[in-house]
């Protein structure tokens, strides 16, 4: 989860207005990179709002988190934890799915503004990270629901297909979170090239 904080981070957009605005002007139509570049700072907006409730569901060095707690619950068979947590998971992950389709919004109203070609791969590449962290939330949704509403400590077999149910989910919310991250870092390659070739051209 501490890898999610990177890839929900965007680096600097300035780097792709400046050039966008010397190209066009007079003789072509309105370029909206500023008025692009203005969404997707609301769209960070909504990101750390995502940040805030996967440090709840993560933990620091003071506070526990929820994964933890969960954790925890499932291995002393404690049936009232492993709902009562399972059910805080899935109010935190609805909360982040929310937030994390608000952002894709602003995105894609961006990328249909008029803006130049790096930019709108930035923002193509940033939509796909955030698209694959919806389809991880969900997975990870499902499981926490899962726990919440099947698990039983006095049945041996319910309880064994409930937490493999639970392990497989987890498995391939980290997977669709490993894609994401691949996407996001793809992006911000992108942007360093794209600052490289501005510092070269000056």
């Amino acid at each position: 989860m501490k890898q999610f904080v990177r890839i929900i981070l965007f680096v600097s957009l300035a780097m792709f207005v400046a050039p966008s605005l010397s190209c066009k002007g007079l003789f072509g139509p309105k370029d909206e990179t500023a008025e692009a570049a203005k969404l997707v700072e609301e769209a960070n907006q909504d990101l750390t709002k995502i940040k805030k409730l996967y440090n709840e569901n993560e933990g620091d060095d003071e506070n526990i988190g929820k994964r933890a707690q969960l954790k925890k619950a499932l291995e002393t068979n404690d049936a009232e934890q492993v709902k009562k947590i399972s059910d805080d998971v899935n109010y935190l992950i609805v909360d982040g799915m929310n937030y994390a389709r608000a952002a894709i919004e602003k995105i894609q109203q961006a990328q249909d503004m008029n803006v130049n070609a790096d930019y709108k791969e930035y923002l193509r590449l940033k939509e796909m990270a955030l698209s694959k962290q919806v389809e991880a939330f969900q997975q990870y949704r499902q499981a926490a629901r899962a726990l919440r509403d099947n698990y039983d400590p006095k049945n041996e077999q319910l309880r064994a297909k409930v937490k493999t149910e639970f392990d497989e989910r987890s498995d391939k919310y980290r997977e669709l979170m490993e894609k994401a991250r691949d996407y996001s870092s793809e992006a911000n390659e992108l942007a360093k090239d794209a600052l490289r070739r501005q510092a070269e051209g000056n």
